[in-house]
């Protein structure tokens, strides 16, 4: 597996790199601004049931979240009303995970589920990639522990996984996931799960 340094801003070789990669149906470790994820295609079926194998997640009944550029890009992959809108642009880019309604341009693997979780991560090499690949980012998050507090040793746990083409080393990985919100009935938002997020609506 290969460890490209991006430690300051956004290296455009590790992002071409991970593009690459990304177009060619591989998957990804990279840092956002909670803890280090896993990343694939979020518009190739076939990555995504890769990255769910992984991950032990069941697509029928784990909500699947996607990483995007841009809120403009989100709208198109989440139906975003008014008050939603609000919110994301308030809170986003930020720690947060908000669980909107699905469009119908997102996959099949997406259809047994109404909802998608939406992140715009403070992370300039999480929109880089999102904005460079043109398209979502299937997302989901290695959790901390001390085999995972660094992505070299993150690279160390995954490197016998083929289907991982390659770890962006963008410093050490912070130990709180994303707040999740559940923004389905806009009007009332609920947290679902606290973390790094502070929500005040």
């Amino acid at each position: 597996m290969k460890i490209l340094e991006n430690r300051a801003g956004v290296d455009s070789r590790a992002i071409n790199a991970a593009i690459d990669a990304l177009r060619d149906g591989q998957i990804i470790i990279y840092p956002t601004d909670t803890l280090y994820a896993l990343g694939c295609d979020a518009l190739n079926n076939r990555a995504i049931e890769r990255l769910c194998k992984i991950k032990g997640i069941n697509p029928e009944k784990n909500t699947l979240a996607i990483v995007c550029g841009s809120l403009s890009q989100a709208a198109e992959y989440a139906r975003i009303d008014n008050n939603a809108f609000r919110l994301l642009k308030h809170y986003l880019p930020g720690a947060f995970t908000f669980i909107l309604p699905a469009s119908s341009a997102l996959p099949k693997i997406f259809k047994g589920r109404k909802t998608v979780g939406i992140r715009i991560p403070d992370n300039e090499i999480d929109t880089a990639l999102a904005s460079e690949l043109g398209n979502p980012i299937m997302t989901t998050s290695i959790p901390f522990t001390e085999d995972t507090a660094d992505p070299w040793s993150i690279a160390e746990l995954y490197k016998n996984n083929g289907d991982i083409a390659l770890c962006i080393d963008g410093g050490d990985a912070n130990d709180t996931p994303s707040t999740i919100i559940d923004t389905t009935d806009s009007s009332t938002p609920k947290i679902i799960r606290q973390g790094l997020g502070i929500f005040e609506d």
